[in-house]
């Protein structure tokens, strides 16, 4: 019996690590070596606690509207272009002047700018129109009636912009090819007239198109956040795509799986409710990890020591850690918001792989009790 003892505690120390697990234990991934070079490996670690949540709650993510800053957005649509349709109207003073044959003292004369950027008017001949505003074409249709037509007096509407448009594509409603009127437009504005998203806000993400740039983001967060609100540029093209939000659950949790979000909003807490909490028997409950790719900007208010090494780029691979140890854990879990394609990752407990090797040689352990008990019975 003492021979068994110590073959099964050998076996104890030296099978352990070769055992199998969810993922590497909470001393490794949060040991000195990993925090000290995690800049790098590529990567940065946080501890979530009370002193970061409010500002990581609060952060407002601006990524997309960055990308289109000083980008073209609002282009001039105030000025005519190719393609324009307009309606010009003349008055006379006199029911016998050119254009009073109506009987009304007025002419209406339906034109569209032409490829050259012309229109033409009776008896002014070709007026050009492209680059001009409104209210410029009718003053130089006026001067070249002047002399011809009787105190002529013009205005000049516009019908279809359609020198200025942009693209609508995708889960919408009403896609197709809209005219930009003369005010500013925004994207969400464009989104509107094309009837809107098919799916849920929280499930679509809208794609910007401007020339060679691009740029993504939640349809609610133009709402959330009006600064991604762009101003809309003739031949910007919008894409709208249903795009359902999930989460990766791994490690020391009751289910291991591909979560999906079934609500605008879920929170680190209700992830881990989702995948049925801890488990009890190899869990470690200082060892709760959130990966994501997280913005730049939010890291430098986060580790303002470190703001060099994230000012070259938009995002960075990011390690939130999580204790549930203290109870304040608890509380801070409830305001930190999961994104999309997150990874939950809970951490074994240091001994849960001598746990585990219990298990294997419990019925080892068991039949040789048993064998033992038999043979000191037919000993006596």
């Amino acid at each position: 019996m003492k021979f068994l003892r110590v073959i099964i505690a050998t076996a104890a120390l030296a099978g352990c690590a070769g055992l199998p697990g969810d993922g590497p234990s909470a001393i490794n991934i949060t040991s000195e070596d990993v925090e000290t070079e995690s800049l790098t490996g590529g990567y940065s670690v946080i501890s979530l606690d009370s002193t970061n949540i409010e500002l990581i709650k609060n952060y407002r993510p601006l990524a997309f509207a960055n990308q289109f800053r000083n980008v073209g957005g609002g282009a001039n649509t105030t000025l005519l272009g190719v393609g324009d349709t307009l309606q010009v109207s003349i008055w006379e003073a006199s029911p016998d002047g050119l254009f009073g044959g109506g009987g009304e003292g007025a002419g209406s004369i339906p034109a569209v700018v032409d490829e050259s950027g012309y229109i033409f008017v009776p008896y002014a001949g070709r007026i050009r129109a492209a680059g001009l505003s409104i209210e410029g074409l009718r003053q130089s249709i006026q001067n070249k009636l002047v002399g011809k037509a009787i105190e002529p007096q013009v205005l000049v509407t516009l019908q279809d912009k359609l020198s200025a448009t942009a693209v609508v594509v995708g889960d919408v409603a009403k896609p197709g090819v809209y005219p930009l009127p003369l005010r500013n437009t925004r994207l969400l504005d464009l989104v509107a007239t094309a009837g809107g998203a098919r799916a849920a806000t929280f499930e679509t993400v809208v794609t910007l198109k401007r020339g060679r740039r691009s740029g993504t983001t939640r349809l609610e967060h133009l709402i959330e956040y009006p600064e991604n609100n762009v101003l809309i540029a003739p031949n910007d093209n919008i894409l709208l795509s249903h795009r359902p939000r999930t989460f990766s659950a791994f490690g020391a949790v009751k289910a291991n799986r591909l979560v999906p979000f079934k609500t605008k909003s879920v929170t680190l807490a209700e992830a881990l409710a989702t995948v049925g909490g801890l488990n009890d028997f190899i869990a470690d409950p200082s060892g709760i990890f959130l990966f994501r790719f997280e913005d730049a900007a939010l890291l430098k208010q986060l580790k303002p020591d470190q703001a060099d090494t994230f000012a070259q780029q938009h995002s960075f691979p990011t390690v939130y850690r999580l204790g549930l140890r203290d109870p304040r854990g608890f509380f801070v879990s409830r305001f930190f918001e999961m994104r999309d394609k997150d990874i939950l990752y809970v951490a074994n407990h240091p001994t849960a792989d001598f746990g585990k090797f219990l298990q294997i040689i419990a019925p080892l352990i068991s039949n040789t009790a048993t064998v033992a008990g038999a043979s000191a019975a037919l000993n006596d």
